[in-house]
């Protein structure tokens, strides 16, 4: 297989400089400004987008694409701060549903309204129509290949 050429290298460095400090500035105001770490905002606005904050925790680990284990952990700890409820889940006694609790729907609305925010201070408002187009087909592109490299 040969080399990546100096272009494509290039843009490939840029590319993650971009994501290493784009998702750094954005976990910092974030937590900055709720208290929430990524994961806690990944799992509260994943549930908040649910029929009535609820989901089942196998359908919430395939969504986010997380390990059983990592998602446990997240969940015990979440549950810990009140931010949600695991109830055993009826349809199946092996699994568990995940509620949000007042303040984790709370939190989720407030945690969504900085997040939107800075994405689009830090890439929409950077970005020209076309250039956003471009983004949303490069990312597209690479996850469907992804899907299908990976199935």
């Amino acid at each position: 297989m040969a080399d990546l050429t100096d272009r494509q290298a290039a843009a490939w460095t840029s590319y993650q400089r971009m994501r290493v400090r784009l998702s750094g500035v954005l976990g910092r105001e974030l937590a900055h400004a709720t208290g929430l770490s990524e994961a806690d905002f990944d799992v509260l606005v994943a549930v908040h987008e649910r029929p009535d904050d609820t989901v089942r925790a196998l359908s919430l680990r395939c969504g986010l694409e997380w390990e059983k284990s990592r998602l446990s952990h997240q969940l015990r700890r979440m549950e810990q701060r009140g931010l949600i409820t695991r109830e055993t889940c009826e349809e199946d006694s092996r699994g568990s549903v995940v509620r949000l609790t007042e303040r984790g729907r709370e939190l989720a609305c407030e945690a969504k309204r900085h997040y939107d925010d800075a994405v689009r201070r830090y890439v929409m408002d950077s970005l020209t129509p076309e250039q956003v187009a471009a983004l949303a087909e490069i990312a597209d592109t690479l996850l469907d290949r992804i899907q299908v490299t990976h199935k």
